[in-house]
């Protein structure tokens, strides 16, 4: 049997789902196609799981903290179990809005993997069996997987990636975190609050690779007063998973023992492989090649989010799936600006930036300076004892346009949306590109609901 659609999307993901929504509310019949839990990996086994376990991290670090700003809290341990059990709650309660979400506008999940056989034709394999669908567009939006270095590959025992990282059956002794990116550094922010011994091998020259120079510093600095270990531009060759803990060797030749090893060098665009040979799917390398539109080379056939290799970031692929809607219903919108897109991460202290950074800037040659704040010299920071922090802001010498702006402290990941707004663009609101997840995000929900046609 064959049902029909008018919009059938593959993912169930931020970028999925919310291209699902917008096409349903403009009326369309529509499928989404999802071989897992609806929410993808960012509400299943990234963002909200982190962000939760990341909570009870900072709440801990502050226990610890408390007598500084004096408070006397004469224990404060991680109730392990505890923690699990709230993160998996939060989980499961986003999922189940989405869910009901989803049966309010009309939109049927499908749970199974789905393959995209025509140009308007997917196969779906269920646990009842196939499924064939016809819909008259198809927005191929199946997400990422993490990277695999072939001489440390996943066990899920040892060797594991941010998917284990976030449900361990209890707290490591010690960890060497293999990367130094936003999954990283966040992880090693969660383990090293809860008591484990970590250590961060970077190969690149800093921490956080993709901001400038100074925020790894800065960063490197202010984790090495929580106990974290950073050893940059170092590779790790080989493991020895016979010893108790295991032997890391790095290529310096010294080496490092842990109980477990999160790698963590990036993600890349998951993409089924015989849709790419049905269709005969452009490519850019292991991403979906799509135009301004995001349209493939294939008509009516639209892709986004982590399989098109943009920003894998949800809000990032949250702004595509809007466009995509869009043209999906016979409009006419291009792509955004993707320096514009707020990049965050939640580590201690939080990092967030905002387009140009100083190095873009000097590599395209332009005449720019640079402006400071301090965190140490705010009172409020002061008052709340968090003065690790600091602000630099990127401005165009020969416009007096502010290119830029980068933010290292607590809460920074809450300013940048405001900070977006600084940079002068003359997007309409409904462009603006709010962090996820971010309490941020309920302003533009709230003007949202205010403006519904926006």
């Amino acid at each position: 049997m064959t049902e029909k659609f008018d919009v059938a999307v593959i993912g169930a993901g931020p970028g999925g789902f919310r291209a699902a929504r917008r096409c349903a509310e403009k009326g369309a019949s529509v499928a989404v196609v999802e071989k897992e839990f609806v929410g993808g990996t960012c509400l299943n086994w990234g963002c909200i799981p982190s962000k939760a376990l990341l909570a009870s991290a900072h709440m801990l670090l502050s226990a610890k903290k408390a007598a500084e700003i004096g408070i006397d809290i004469p224990s404060a341990t991680a109730n392990w179990p505890n923690i699990q059990q709230r993160k998996d709650a939060i989980v499961a309660g986003f999922r189940k809005a989405m869910d009901a979400g989803a049966q309010a506008r009309n939109m049927r999940i499908i749970q199974g993997h789905g393959t995209v056989l025509a140009p308007n034709k997917i196969q779906v394999a269920t646990d009842a069996g196939k499924l064939d669908i016809e819909a008259d567009k198809i927005v191929i939006a199946s997400g990422s997987e993490s990277i695999e270095l072939p001489n440390i590959p996943f066990n899920g025992q040892v060797v594991i990636s941010s998917k284990e990282a976030l449900s361990l059956p209890e707290i490591p002794k010690s960890m060497v975190v293999v990367g130094g990116g936003v999954i990283g550094c966040e992880m090693a922010c969660v383990y090293t609050a809860m008591g484990t011994k970590v250590t961060i091998v970077e190969a690149l020259a800093q921490l956080l690779p993709m901001e400038d120079e100074w925020v790894g510093r800065l960063i490197e600095r202010e984790f090495k007063k929580i106990g974290i270990d950073s050893m940059t531009g170092q590779k790790v060759t080989s493991i020895d998973k016979t010893t108790v803990p295991v032997k890391v060797t790095l290529e310096d030749g010294r080496s490092l023992d842990a109980e477990r090893i999160l790698v963590s060098v990036g993600r890349q665009p998951l993409v089924d492989s015989r849709t790419i040979e049905k269709l005969n799917l452009r490519m850019n390398g292991k991403a979906i090649a799509v135009n301004e539109k995001f349209e493939t080379n294939v008509p009516g056939i639209y892709a986004l989010g982590d399989v098109i290799g943009t920003t894998f970031l949800a809000h990032g692929a949250f702004a595509e799936a809007e466009i995509a809607a869009v043209n999906i219903a016979g409009g006419s919108e291009k792509m955004f600006d993707y320096s514009l897109v707020p990049r965050v991460v939640f580590t201690f202290p939080e990092v967030a930036s905002v387009g140009k950074s100083e190095q873009a800037c000097k590599n395209q040659g332009l005449d720019f300076s640079v402006g400071n704040a301090f965190f140490k010299g705010n009172p409020r920071n002061v008052a709340h004892n968090q003065t690790a922090g600091r602000v630099r802001v990127v401005r165009d010498n020969s416009t007096g346009r502010i290119l830029g702006i980068t933010m290292v402290g607590d809460m920074v990941t809450e300013f940048i949306a405001l900070a977006r707004a600084i940079l002068g663009s003359t997007e309409p609101f409904s462009r603006v590109i709010f962090p996820h997840p971010t309490v941020s995000e309920t302003v533009q929900e709230a003007v949202e609901d205010a403006t519904p046609n926006i």
